[in-house]
């Protein structure tokens, strides 16, 4: 009697779980990344993509009306159906094609040495496996092609860094795989890029949710 309870109590929060991923989740996604400081950096580094590009974690669309005329054609890779379909809302207004995959980033459909730029905007936060997703977009971008970024990750203060241990089993769990204690710059170096451009600062907000990198990196 015990185990069937059990069993039917596991159930219902799956439930509960899934309803919340697939129709709260992203719209407060959607919500939360429309900030203006999140704004104000996309607005920096997105027109900064040329050529082929692909946009990993493209999410409802966000960095499209930032892209620049020296784009030709973009790939949005998304494993969330819900959070590309905002993006297609989005797609007609932008003037070069656009395709939407919707892939985990461990695993991206696209041919060896085929992009120019990848563009990462708070992505390598929720990546289940992100060193394997880098190796991937190392593996689609062209030797003399560049990764421009944006990320929220470990704060260099240690007094914050306690509170984002803390607090990151439960903050994962409520925003869709998001951690808020990654260290992003020794990823990118760990998924074989290095850092031509690095930049870091808080954005307004919580400390444990806002240290901000933002660069380039080959």
């Amino acid at each position: 009697m015990l185990n069937r309870t059990l069993k039917i109590a596991a159930a219902a929060v799956r439930t509960r779980m899934s309803f919340y991923s697939k129709h709260i989740l992203p719209w407060f996604i959607d919500l939360a990344m429309k900030n203006p400081a999140t704004t104000e950096c996309r607005s920096h580094i997105v027109p900064r993509a040329v050529g082929r590009v692909l946009d990993v974690g493209i999410g409802s669309g966000l960095n499209l009306r930032f892209y620049g005329p020296r784009v030709t054609k973009l790939w949005g890779i998304d494993p969330s159906s819900e959070l590309l379909e905002m993006a297609r809302s989005k797609v007609k207004s932008v003037p070069f094609p656009v395709e939407l995959l919707a892939h985990s980033a461990e695993e991206i459909p696209l041919p060896q040495r085929s992009i120019d730029t990848i563009v990462l905007t708070w992505t390598l936060c929720s990546i289940p496996n992100p060193i394997q997703a880098l190796r991937e977009m190392r593996r689609v971008l062209r030797a003399d092609g560049q990764v421009v970024f944006a990320e929220h990750g470990l704060s260099p203060d240690p007094g914050v860094q306690v509170w984002q241990r803390r607090l990151n089993p439960i903050w994962r769990r409520i925003a869709g795989g998001c951690n808020m204690n990654r260290k992003i710059d020794d990823l990118l170096l760990a998924g074989g890029f290095k850092m031509a451009e690095l930049s870091t600062s808080y954005f307004p907000g919580p400390k444990v949710l806002t240290y901000t990198l933002q660069g380039l990196a080959v």
